[in-house]
């Protein structure tokens, strides 16, 4: 995970620009495949703020998937409401 953690005013504006963009990337029921983790990097590369929807109805099991997810792909959680998280992931390219 990034040392550099997100200020509550940086917090507050990535989910301001996350709020009209719908999900990128969903986890079904396979859970946290190789694949999602793939998709899931190449969307943070080039959007760097993406959304997320988790399905299935275990929150603990969505809070451990996003967990594994932020850890994999070395993104930061923006927000977690329901079934979506909102990520992101500072552009190193820019």
């Amino acid at each position: 995970m990034s040392d550099d953690k997100l200020s509550t005013k940086e917090i507050l504006e990535l989910k301001a620009r996350a709020h009209h963009l719908n999900p990128v990337v969903m986890i079904g029921q396979h859970g946290l495949t190789e694949s999602v983790i793939k998709e899931t990097d190449a969307a943070l590369t080039a959007h760097e703020l993406i959304k997320v929807r988790v399905l299935g109805d275990d929150r603990q099991e969505r809070v451990e998937i996003c967990n594994a997810l932020c850890e994999a792909v070395d993104a930061q959680l923006v927000q977690h409401i329901g079934k979506l998280l909102v990520l992101w992931r500072k552009n190193l390219e820019m």
